[in-house]
Formats: C-alpha cells, structure tokens, sequence
C-alpha cells in the first residue's frame, strides 16, 4: 500500500545558494496524489510543481524544478530522498522561498522528522518502474547507468584531486531501510579553493562549516571530521537517490554513477522515459514490496549524528 505521514512536519532553515532564512512544511496528501511543491510567495500565477523528472529546469550544484508559470524550488534531492528512502509515496510541500533549507547538509534530519511523526497506510497500490534494459547518458567523463535488477542498486565512484577526498567507491542495495542507516546521515561536501568561485556565481551564499562537508587539501576543515570514512561517495549516493525519486515511483533496476552529477542523472531519466521499450510501470507484488527502501523501516535505525 501506499504512504503518507500522519501529519505536518515542518522545517527551518537556511537556504544553500540563496543564503536566506527558508522554511518547508511536509504535509500528507491522499493516495494517488504524489509529490508536489508549492511555492507560498509565488505570486505571479500557478504555485504548484510537480516533483517528476521532466520538471527539472537546471542542475547548477542542485536539482532546480520549474512549472510553465515560472515558480520554481530548488535543492529538492535531500527531501526527495528521504521521502524516497521512508517510502512515502504521497505529499505536499509548501516552501516560502526558492529552494528547500540545506539543515545539516544531508538528509538525516528530514528522516528523522518523518519516521517520529509517523507514516500512514493509504489504500492505493504501489507502483515501481522496473528497468527492462541498459540506458546510460554522458556529459564528458561523468557517466549515469541503469540497468536491469530485480533489486533497487545504487552503485558510485567518484575521483577528487583533493587527497581529503581521492577515489572513493561503493556499491549498495537500497531496500528494506538501507538508505536510512548508510547514506541519510552523509553530508553535501566542497573543496575550499571552489568556494570563492561558487560564490561569484551566486550559489553557496549560505554555506556553512555547519551544512556542508569543507576539505582543503588533506584537511577535513568542517568540526567534528567525517561522518565516514567514505562521506562524499555516500553523499553523492544520496544525492542519485533523490533524483532517482522523480521519476515518481521507486526504481526497481541497477544505476551506476561514475562522477555523475545531477545533470546526467536527470539526462538518464529522460532517456529512459523517452524509450518504451526501457521500462514498464508494473503494481508491486508481496515479493517486491519486501525489497522497497521503505519496508520495515523503524525510527531507531536513524544513525546518531552531530
């Protein structure tokens, strides 16, 4: 079945690029509703976005969504993700300003708000996009797979030249909660010398050693370290995860990700989406519903953070 929370959670903060207070209310919606987000101060028309793959209008350090009326939310793969990872499969989200609040800099507090306010069971079928064959899309040496897989797989490898950060691999299965122990708690991350640069472009206005993983060199500047060994990998698990969610139903298939971005991801959707002999949209049986991210999942299996 189908799930949406038991009731409104709300989340404050400040806004990664446009470096301002920010605040988003998760509410529950019926069955068969979806994700949306709606914009409170867009008042130039339509405030409603789908959260769907072929709402995504630029990828600059984040997924941007956008519908016809110009009203737009961005940095929605953090919240996507765990809504994703706690199996709510139904919601609307209200914002007040043009982006989802960073918080901690993963997606762990959004988690932790969803599974201690509690999950609903709605009586609607879940459905799964079931991958039928390998797609993969390129942008220069980034490289996005999904491939055939009778289980939800995320696989990634990245390579910095920062030595604090360096290849990094790692391969896991998303169901039954893994998403919630291994990758919810794993923080968006830069390089210091980028920052600067960033800045000059208009994002990371409201990056912070609090939001965001820091390394300059062999250093780790955020306080406190990394929260694995592994963090930026994970993280950029988790960033994949999230914008695997617009597709608008979980992914039964393999993505691989070789210094993907959010840009080839989305390139990997719309490929997908674009070929129907790629996928099929199936109701879950009993078997699969057992291999779901969000089967099982209990609010003790969130990992203790700072």
């Amino acid at each position: 079945m189908q799930q949406t929370l038991r009731s409104p959670i709300s989340f404050s903060g400040i806004g990664l690029h446009s470096g301002r207070p920010v605040r988003a209310v998760v509410r529950p919606a019926a069955a068969e509703h979806g994700v949306w987000f709606r914009r409170l101060d867009f008042r130039q028309g339509d405030q409603m976005i789908p959260a769907r793959w072929d709402s995504v209008a630029d990828t600059p350090l984040c997924t941007r969504l956008a519908n016809a009326a110009g009203a737009s939310v961005g940095l929605v793969e953090h919240l996507m993700a765990a809504l994703a990872g706690c199996g709510i499969h139904n919601a609307l989200v209200e914002v007040n300003g043009p982006e989802i609040p960073i918080l901690d800099g993963s997606a762990a507090p959004f988690v932790r708000g969803f599974l201690t306010r509690g999950l609903r069971a709605q009586a609607a079928p879940v459905r799964v996009l079931e991958i039928l064959r390998r797609i993969e899309a390129s942008d220069g040496d980034a490289l996005a797979v999904l491939e055939p897989s009778d289980r939800p797989e995320i696989a990634f490898s990245i390579d910095f030249d920062a030595p604090a950060i360096g290849q990094q691999s790692r391969r896991a299965c998303m169901a039954n909660g893994s998403f919630i122990r291994d990758l919810s708690d794993s923080r968006t991350f830069c390089c210091a010398g980028d920052i600067a640069a960033m800045q000059a472009r208009g994002l990371a206005l409201g990056g912070r050693l609090d939001n965001a993983v820091v390394v300059d060199g062999t250093q780790v500047l955020t306080p406190g370290g990394l929260r694995h060994p592994d963090e930026p990998v994970r993280h950029k698990m988790l960033d994949a995860f999230g914008d695997l969610a617009l597709a608008g139903a979980p992914v039964i298939g393999r993505y691989t990700g070789i210094r993907a971005g959010h840009t080839v991801t989305n390139s990997l959707l719309r490929k997908v989406f674009s070929d129907l002999t790629a996928f099929r949209m199936v109701v879950c049986d009993a078997d699969t519903m057992q291999h779901l991210p969000g089967t099982g999942l209990r609010p003790e299996e969130i990992p203790a953070v700072a």
